[in-house]
């Protein structure tokens, strides 16, 4: 069974934008918030919208949540209480989309991290966690094309939406809930004409399969795409994804058996011709 959302389903399952994407590389200054580091970037590279790697940034407090089940009787999913260790933790790998919130920069960020005994995976809260050391960093951008978070009547909550757009033949997109992320991957590239890209992004599923076999049973998850493509119209898609109680999974998502729980922030990154 698919999560139960309180509002209204929205008539258009997969929100795409155009984009003409751009290599974002820089360093990230210690003594700055996740969020100001980032934000700085993007801004030095004139774009407004993008993805960034953030894997070798140290952090020092780290600051993040595990997904959670709802106990408000509204939001089919919720976020756990802050986890908040002690020490410098590094970032194994991560994946934040970034766009605008309330008129100031804003990313949403899914991501593995060690502090050299202990190793978690969760949501990282930006505002809250410092860059410790100066870290080189790379993702993609674009200047008229971005993630704005906005409030989503069917889930309840403030999620991204991709807005602007412009000639590029890259994509940023959202998947709703309930939508198949492999099916919905492809049917996206297919109205684009895109059959050959790298896929980046974070959100959750309900009650993942992997075709390797495994599972994991559980509502709530947060999840990263971890080297996922589109070959020749074909989605492969691995991802990295932790449960309410912290177990972290990897695998390649199953064909037709992984709906969206409350979103999916997806960029499309074409690597091949398109019309």
């Amino acid at each position: 069974m698919n999560m139960i959302h309180p509002g209204p389903r929205a008539p258009d399952r997969m929100q795409a934008r155009p984009a003409l994407l751009r290599p974002v590389a820089g360093s990230l200054r210690a003594g700055q918030t996740v969020m100001q580091a980032v934000g700085t970037l993007f801004a030095d590279h004139g774009c407004k919208g993008g993805v960034v790697s953030l894997a070798g940034l140290r952090c020092e407090p780290m600051r993040y949540v595990l997904p959670a089940l709802s106990t408000d009787g509204l939001h089919a999913a919720w976020y756990s209480d802050t986890h908040a260790p002690k020490g410098r933790w590094t970032v194994e790998s991560a994946t934040a989309t970034v766009g605008w919130k309330d008129g100031a920069p804003f990313l949403h960020c899914h991501g593995i991290w060690s502090d050299g005994r202990d190793r978690a995976m969760g949501h990282l809260l930006p505002f809250d966690s410092t860059v410790a050391e100066d870290v080189a960093v790379e993702g993609l951008g674009a200047a008229e094309t971005w993630f704005e978070a906005l409030p989503d009547q069917e889930t309840a909550f403030t999620l991204f939406a991709p807005q602007g757009g412009g000639d590029g033949s890259g994509l940023f997109a959202r998947i709703l809930p309930g939508e198949d992320v492999v099916a919905a991957i492809e049917t996206l590239a297919a109205r684009h004409g895109i059959r050959d890209a790298r896929l980046h992004a974070v959100g959750s599923i309900d009650h993942i399969r992997f075709a390797e076999g495994h599972r994991m049973d559980c509502l709530a998850t947060e999840l990263r795409f971890a080297g996922a493509r589109l070959a020749r119209g074909t989605a492969h898609v691995p991802i990295e994804v932790v449960d309410i109680h912290g177990h972290i999974a990897r695998g390649t998502l199953a064909r037709g058996a992984n709906p969206v729980g409350v979103t999916l922030e997806l960029i499309i990154e074409p690597t091949g011709e398109t019309p």
